[in-house]
């Protein structure tokens, strides 16, 4: 029922990011040439790498899946033993992917600000900083319940079903963000 109603939500948030690019494709036909002059300060390179860095946390996310479907908590052996890797150091991992990713997008937006690219510099400026702005916050969303499922791990005396649930939950909801990320890097990095 939980995985179904979190299926449910995603939709709506689906909807959500449908409105921004509704909306930054709209401004873009307005105006074309302030699109050629304003998508000449991205950094397409670094925006590739934090990009690429945001993928694979969704494949090391889904590795804690797995082992939180073999009830498998906890390492089995060394840190550096990664096969035996268990939830815990697959979400940590997943959430440090994820940490990096918002720094990178608030190096990126210091570098756009110095550019003097800001919310009310123009409407490109509106349009990039609203579509990737609330995708940073529903990243750091991600991050925060990334949180919540390894303090549960931590606090609980048994690594039981529930908890293996929530982990898949948390796992749609980081995927879902992950492939929205993919269409906006798309728009708005490579389609110039």
């Amino acid at each position: 029922m939980v995985s179904v109603g979190t299926i449910i939500w995603l939709a709506s948030e689906l909807m959500f990011f449908a409105a921004l690019f509704a909306a930054y494709f709209t401004i873009r036909a307005v105006s074309p040439e302030l699109w050629a002059q304003e998508t000449a300060k991205l950094n397409v390179p670094f925006a590739s790498v934090n990009t690429t860095i945001l993928v694979l946390s969704s494949l090391t996310c889904q590795l804690g899946v797995f082992a939180a479907e073999r009830g498998q908590v906890g390492r089995k052996g060394s840190i550096l033993d990664v096969p035996g890797w268990g939830l815990r150091e697959w979400f940590v991992l997943t959430y440090v992917m994820g940490a990096v990713f918002i720094g990178g997008q608030a190096l990126e937006y210091t570098e756009l600000i110095h550019q003097e690219l800001t919310l009310s510099s123009s409407a490109y400026g509106s349009g990039f900083y609203l579509t990737t702005g609330f995708h940073g916050l529903h990243v750091t969303g991600g991050l925060i319940a990334f949180l919540y499922v390894l303090g549960r791990t931590y606090l609980a005396r048994k690594f039981t079903h529930e908890q293996a649930v929530t982990a898949i939950v948390v796992s749609y909801y980081w995927h879902f963000v992950d492939v929205v990320w993919i269409g906006l890097f798309a728009t708005i990095y490579l389609l110039q």
